[in-house]
């Protein structure tokens, strides 16, 4: 066995390590997923702060034993209602509801086709389940379509998809894969982690967007435009009825306090009235990415708030955030596992605190950094791979 020093080693010469950061005060914040600024929204604190007045502090045990207060089913009616789901249920982030959900629901006789570029807490969740896995390019639905003609006719089948994909910045086309869903009678499971809160006339999410309905499984985690942490899974009743029956993520852990539920359900209601807010981050994250294409940078196929500009190499990702930082901005490099080999990157994202001023300024000084580690960034926005 390799000694645990010598790995540490290794990640370091592969521009691979990872440290904690320690100091953000200064910084222009480039890499957040605070999208809508609710982190620091003064009715959502005040709501919570009314809460801690009148629970306790922490929920006091599991769900199903003591810890089931009734501001949890309150919360949950509410986002199920804001989704247009028929029932919810709440964890305490997005990773343990994706490690939980799926091996509630599949088995070793059943088949997931995951997207190559799920998040880690799905493929986490696939694993954890035993089902077959079938991994299709990414975006791929043709591929995706060849497989499920060819795949098992025994147990079920799902189709398993992040709608905006939080390394990438592109959209799933939801719709679309509804219809395979439905053609080969399969049931789709879809992340909504970085569009809900954005998205949609309500905000709540790219499910809404592209007018997808029936039964879809959705997951909502609540640690990005909706400020605080949590996760909703969402979808018939039936489904959320197993998912307390079997779901180990849910039923072995202690759940949240109550206090975070009360902000939650403040956080929904404050997204649902406030849609100049989403559409002030929709209309100033196009113009970021016009102004970092103009700017000759690869963002690959961002749609979103989510830029990822394209690097290749890890050093040299680092050492672009590593300048950008001396120079006043927080930009963090992005490095294998989190993307394929040798698609490392700075993941912009746009956030309330920016303005077009400081924008340009920042792209600016991002080209500068850029153009001294690498001549050709755009190259490893072509070098798709897959996570799994």
């Amino acid at each position: 066995m390799k000694p645990l020093g010598a790995a540490l080693d290794a990640l370091k010469v592969k521009g691979l390590h990872r440290s904690l950061p320690r100091e953000f005060s200064g910084l222009i914040d480039l890499c957040s997923n605070d999208y809508l600024g609710l982190s620091g929204h003064p009715e959502i604190r005040a709501a919570m702060v009314r809460a801690l007045e009148s629970f306790p502090l922490g929920s006091t045990g599991s769900r199903l034993v003591r810890g089931n207060h009734p501001v949890f089913e309150e919360t949950e009616a509410k986002f199920a209602a804001f989704k247009g789901a028929a029932a919810a249920l709440l964890f305490s982030n997005g990773y343990m509801a994706n490690i939980g959900l799926l091996p509630a629901l599949a088995g070793p006789e059943d088949t997931i086709f995951s997207d190559a570029l799920n998040h880690a807490s799905l493929i986490d969740g696939i694993r954890l389940s035993g089902a077959r896995k079938v991994v299709y390019p990414h975006l791929d639905l043709a591929a995706l379509e060849d497989a499920l003609k060819k795949a098992p006719v025994c147990g079920r089948r799902f189709i398993v998809t992040e709608s905006l994909f939080s390394m990438e910045g592109d959209i799933a086309p939801l719709g679309e894969l509804a219809g395979l869903a439905q053609k080969f009678a399969a049931m789709l499971i879809v992340d909504e982690a970085h569009a809900v809160g954005i998205y949609g006339g309500k905000g709540s999410g790219l499910l809404e967007e592209q007018g997808v309905r029936g039964p879809v499984i959705s997951v909502n985690p609540c640690g990005k435009a909706l400020g605080l942490t949590g996760a909703f899974v969402c979808g018939p009743k039936e489904i959320i009825e197993i998912m307390v029956n079997r779901c180990r993520s849910f039923i072995f852990s202690t759940a949240m306090p109550p206090h975070l539920a009360a902000g939650l359900r403040t956080a929904v209601s404050v997204v649902e009235r406030e849609k100049n807010l989403r559409l002030r981050l929709l209309e100033f994250s196009r113009e970021a990415r016009e102004l970092l294409q103009d700017s000759g940078l690869s963002i690959g196929n961002s749609r979103s708030q989510i830029l990822p500009v394209m690097i290749g190499e890890s050093a040299a990702a680092v050492r672009v955030s590593e300048v950008l930082r001396a120079g006043g901005y927080d930009l963090r490099a992005i490095r294998p596992p989190t993307v394929p080999e040798g698609t490392a990157r700075l993941r912009m994202t746009i956030t309330p605190g920016l303005d077009s001023k400081t924008l340009k300024t920042a792209v600016e000084k991002l080209c500068l950094a850029v153009n001294g580690q690498t001549s050709s960034p755009q190259n490893s926005a072509k070098r798709r791979a897959s996570r799994q």
